[in-house]
């Protein structure tokens, strides 16, 4: 079988040279790399359950492979907007993910696409996960017709299926998430909804509403707060009398998790669904995760925290190293293999932004489109009564 496995290194590699892409292959064949291994992860904290996220989990090779490229792309996809909004491409407001990888991927993991989420304004990174492209994400952020809103959306207001975006006013996608729950439980579909807020929504009242009618009603709701430790610059100690988000919903279940770590995410999360989907109502989970950038690009992010902590943060608990370091260790992938991943990667984010800089602008005559679904055209009035525009849906 070795000589087999050698005659298929040779033909992959014939292959790749073919196709003009000079792919370097490792010199191991895969056949040598742990097809999946068990890993010891973090226990949570729970509140009102009597039943646990497991500890000693699984992974599987390909799914590594595929939490790293996908966090890798939430990486660069941020680190390209960063650069685009420095150099006044991308205008307006513009809040970044990374750092907090792993919460996404982490419950994309668990969860269906048939599921359905919703978050705050933080939302490039599940706008990719949900199923939309870098290019559409880059598009949408330089306000292009290409972009997944076609250019009207940027930053906070991206949408896809079962996706309800990015939403701009702190804290309103609760109750929204709340409603697409009950939908989902008057339908009697067995889905669920995930219902994203941060530590600094925490306090809003419209959340409290919302736990209330879930409970009344046992929503298949799972409400996550992604506590990134900072609410804009006030730090949660200052923000809220009881920094315990997980034991906020009083008479829901809670579970606090580690969120810098996929698999702790992934876990909990699959805990979460198999309580939503057995009928026993709402559950809440809390991330604890960090943001590496400032809260919007209008902050820089080291009035209220050191460059020290952050530094710290990145080299002791980053989500990437963690999942890279756990794979290596365990032979589950060679350094040559995840290099190729993040040059894929980086062409993919190059590739995305040229689109996003040189696709156009949607023209003004587009500027009502779409305010109805299948609805014949309808006349809007514009800032004054005598400028007409039109909406085609």
């Amino acid at each position: 079988s070795g000589k087999m496995l050698s005659n298929i290194s040779n033909v992959l590699r014939a292959c790749a040279q073919k196709n003009g892409a000079a792919v370097v292959m490792s010199a191991r064949t895969y056949a040598d790399f742990t097809t999946q291994a068990t890993f010891e992860i973090k226990k949570c904290d729970l509140f009102k359950l009597d039943e646990a996220p497991a500890t000693q989990v699984v992974m599987t090779r390909d799914e590594g492979l595929q939490y790293y490229r996908t966090m890798q792309t939430m990486r660069r996809m941020e680190l390209k907007a960063d650069q685009l909004y420095k150099q006044k491409i991308i205008r307006g407001f513009c809040h970044l993910y990374d750092g907090q990888e792993a919460c996404a991927v982490g419950i994309e993991a668990a969860i269906n696409l048939t599921d359905h989420l919703i978050t705050a304004y933080r939302a490039h990174g599940y706008t990719y996960t949900r199923g939309g492209t870098v290019k559409e994400i880059m598009a949408e952020l330089t306000g292009r017709r290409g972009g997944i809103a076609k250019g009207k959306g940027g930053s906070m207001h991206m949408y896809c299926k079962n996706f309800y975006g990015g939403n701009g006013i702190v804290g309103a996608q609760v109750p929204l998430g709340a409603g697409v729950a009950l939908a989902c439980k008057y339908q009697e579909n067995n889905q669920l909804c995930v219902c994203l807020y941060g530590d600094g929504a925490a306090n809003q009242g419209q959340i409290f509403e919302t736990y209330n009618m879930a409970a009344l009603w046992k929503l298949p709701v799972i409400f996550i707060c992604e506590n990134n430790r900072y609410g804009m610059g006030t730090s949660v100690e200052r923000a809220a009398a009881s920094t315990d988000y997980y034991k906020r919903g009083e008479f829901i279940p809670g579970l606090r998790v580690d969120g810098m770590d996929v698999l702790c995410v992934r876990e909990a999360t699959r805990f979460a669904a198999d309580h939503c989907r057995s009928g026993k109502g709402p559950i809440l989970m809390e991330l604890q995760t960090y943001r590496y950038h400032g809260h919007s690009m209008s902050d820089p992010g080291v009035s209220y925290r050191t460059r020290e902590e952050i530094q710290e943060v990145r080299s002791k608990s980053d989500p990437i190293s963690m999942l890279k370091d756990r794979m290596l260790s365990n032979n589950m992938a060679s350094v040559e293999e995840l290099k190729e991943i993040d040059v894929e990667v980086r062409k993919e984010i190059e590739d995305a932004a040229q689109f996003a800089t040189t696709d156009p602008e949607p023209p003004l005559e587009e500027l009502c489109n779409h305010i109805f679904s299948n609805n014949p055209p309808v006349e809007v009035r514009g800032t004054n009564p005598w400028s007409k525009l039109k909406s085609v849906s």
